[in-house]
């Protein structure tokens, strides 16, 4: 035993790039989220810092926590030295949709915050249940799914939620931004060491904010109001506004279960993107983290879900093993119930952090073509679609309501004959996630001939549209009929493809296949 634990320690030097990375991508989004409800919807700071901050915290810290634990058991079980553990973090749209689509109308509609809260607590919990679910449904949906299909609609949300708003807000910081891209290039793509064996994450951490405060990017100001709003924090427990919110909830079901089912399979889609770098974990089990994880911030009092994050590849690849995860949770709970999370970032840039979350969907990106069958890159391509639509859409929405004005006013055959196919665009990046996943196995199957298969998936996406979880703005009956009646046709052409016979040798043509990709 004593030889294995030799073997695979809690830190190792790569442990130093992971948690530079994790750490400010977790830093970043829980400092996003609070100050979407002080700022921008102007939430009272008692309840935020009081009741929100210490709940969000621990909720991702605790998982951070057991994750590296989980990593450290699975390096023993194996006697392997590279097992990496899988990264956790709030998830990045919920926070946004809970605190506008949720808190907001309903301290419009009641004046009371403490209500608009507690809607807001109520609305994790039933989301925390049916993540809960879903981890039993995982093993199934993992079984029965291309990894073409998983890889696929993970690649599309690392390609657009995760990387291109960074990547435009370096361009908008060029003289910080590109300097810290390229040293995290050249450091994790190229592995190149830098003078004194700085690890990359930290060199460009350091690098950009040495140029930061030495250009006037960075202002004094910002320190100064961090520390005016210091406080510390405890989190308290209790179901009283689990209670309060429950009553008031029903409006907010809708969108609570179909973002949860989004959770669970994007969670699901990072433990086969770990399993394709070499860790395979048990997805149960690894589900229920995020389930429970969220389940415990509902409790102590956060409206916010957390899951299981993408970019697990990435942080093996620069070294990173336990030690980050097991740093990353630690941290966040301490500087978050500190108080010290704002202070955090008024010393260091954002843009100095922002490359590293490019290179994850570089990673990611790369992952799905590289760990799939080269046969199924058109199905990765198709998956991605969905994402690419409901990326456009966002920028289109918040375009026009920065103009005061929406899709709806201006109207969509307007916009239709300007080029922008909003209507198109909204009903195919709605569920954008599963949609994904539907069609690039849909893709898949067909590709190599299982046409059966095919039907069964086109099956599924009908009733998935029949009820309004893809393809639709809510859950119902008869939703997206015609999006159900179109993957009802293609279920009908395959199933219908499946009885043909004609003379092709199908064997044949899926072993050239094979022959080429070995070659």
């Amino acid at each position: 035993m004593s030889s294995v634990r030799r073997i695979v320690p809690w830190w190792v030097k790569g442990d130093i790039n992971g948690f530079f990375g994790l750490f400010t991508n977790s830093l970043t989004n829980i400092l996003t989220a609070i100050g979407l409800l002080v700022i921008a919807i102007k939430m009272p700071t008692n309840i935020v810092y009081n009741r929100i901050v210490p709940a969000v915290v621990l909720s991702v810290g605790l998982g951070n926590l057991y994750l590296a634990w989980q990593a450290k058991r699975l390096s023993q079980k194996e006697g392997r030295d590279d097992v990496t553990a899988m990264p956790y973090g709030l998830s990045v749209p919920h926070y946004f949709i809970c605190s506008f689509a949720v808190m907001l109308p309903v301290y419009v509609s009641t004046k009371n915050w403490i209500i608009a809260w507690s809607v807001g607590v109520a609305w994790n919990f039933v989301h925390a249940i049916v993540e809960i679910a879903g981890a039993f449904l995982g093993s199934y949906i993992r079984k029965v799914t291309p990894r073409a299909a998983m890889l696929g609609t993970l690649a599309g949300v690392a390609l657009t939620f995760i990387a291109m708003s960074p990547a435009m807000q370096i361009w908008q910081a060029p003289h910080i931004g590109l300097v810290c891209l390229g040293i995290v290039v050249i450091g994790w793509f190229a592995r190149k060491s830098f003078p004194l064996n700085i690890p990359a994450g930290l060199l460009a951490i350091i690098v950009g904010t040495i140029i930061g405060w030495s250009t006037g990017y960075m202002q004094p100001k910002g320190i100064a109001d961090a520390l005016a709003g210091f406080s510390v924090a405890l989190p308290v427990a209790g179901i009283k506004p689990i209670i309060t919110g429950m009553r008031l909830i029903g409006p907010f079901i809708a969108s609570a279960i179909p973002l949860a089912i989004y959770d669970f399979l994007e969670s699901m889609n990072n433990i086969e993107s770990s399993e394709a770098a070499g860790d395979t974990y048990n997805t149960q089990e690894s589900m229920l983290v995020p389930g429970i994880g969220t389940l415990i911030g509902a409790l102590l009092g956060s409206p916010f879900p957390t899951i299981i994050y993408i970019g697990h590849p990435g942080w093996k690849s620069v070294g990173a093993r336990v030690g980050y995860s097991l740093a990353t949770g630690i941290a966040v709970i301490i500087i978050g119930i500190l108080g010290l999370l704002p202070l955090m970032l008024s010393i260091i840039p954002l843009v100095a952090i922002l490359p590293i979350l490019v290179y994850i969907a570089m990673v990611i990106g790369s992952q799905s073509f590289n760990a799939t069958p080269k046969r199924h890159a058109p199905a990765i391509i198709l998956s991605l679609i969905p994402w690419i639509a409901n990326f456009v859409q966002n920028q289109v929405d918040n375009a026009l309501s920065a103009a005061g004005t929406s899709a709806a006013k201006i109207g969509f055959d307007v916009l239709n004959n300007a080029g922008v196919v909003y209507r198109g665009m909204s009903v195919l990046g709605a569920g954008a996630i599963l949609v994904g996943m539907i069609l690039g196995a849909i893709t898949a199957f067909i590709i190599d001939r299982d046409f059966k298969k095919a039907a069964y998936y086109s099956l599924f996406g009908a009733v998935c549209c029949f009820f309004g979880v893809i393809h639709a703005s809510r859950l119902g009956i008869g939703v997206a009929l015609y999006p159900a009646i179109g993957y009802s046709l293609i279920a009908a052409l395959c199933y219908a493809m499946s009885l043909y016979k004609s003379e092709e040798n199908v064997t044949t043509d899926l072993e050239d296949w094979e022959l080429a990709e070995k070659c």
